[in-house]
């Protein structure tokens, strides 16, 4: 799930006070991509999971045929930004394997129950991304 450029900025403004706890309580974390075009930072809030020490979101673009452009960013530039409330840091993103999505789709749709929606309305396997924290 994204959300716009004021969420994003009062998130980072109160960390994460406004913006962590979306619409009945979905957690969002604010993910900085380099534009794979640009070369310039772009920010998204995305709602996420922690799982196995990572955290975890869903490129779901609300189940449109194409992927959101914040994947197609970390996919050309997998090092990122991550802040999760407080906390800011460097993470690699990768895909998860068919195994691990499988084991984390269902935390991620009981907290956002839409994204079973939005694999209904798309031919896309929609991506499931895994942050994991650099040193």
């Amino acid at each position: 799930m994204l959300f716009g450029d004021e969420h994003v900025r009062r998130y980072e403004e109160t960390d994460g006070e406004v913006g962590h706890d979306w619409e009945g309580g979905a957690p969002c974390l604010v993910l900085t991509t380099t534009g794979r075009k640009s070369g310039q930072p772009r920010k998204f809030a995305l709602i996420y999971q922690e799982h196995e020490g990572n955290y975890v979101v869903v490129a779901s673009k609300g189940g449109a045929d194409s992927h959101p452009g914040w994947y197609l960013n970390l996919q050309q530039e997998p090092e990122v930004g991550v802040q999760v409330k407080a906390d800011r840091f460097k993470a690699r993103a990768r895909t998860a394997s068919p195994e691990e999505k499988a084991e984390v789709w269902p935390k991620m749709t009981r907290v956002w129950p839409a994204y079973d929606d939005y694999q209904k309305k798309t031919d896309r396997d929609i991506p499931v991304v895994i942050l994991e924290r650099v040193a």
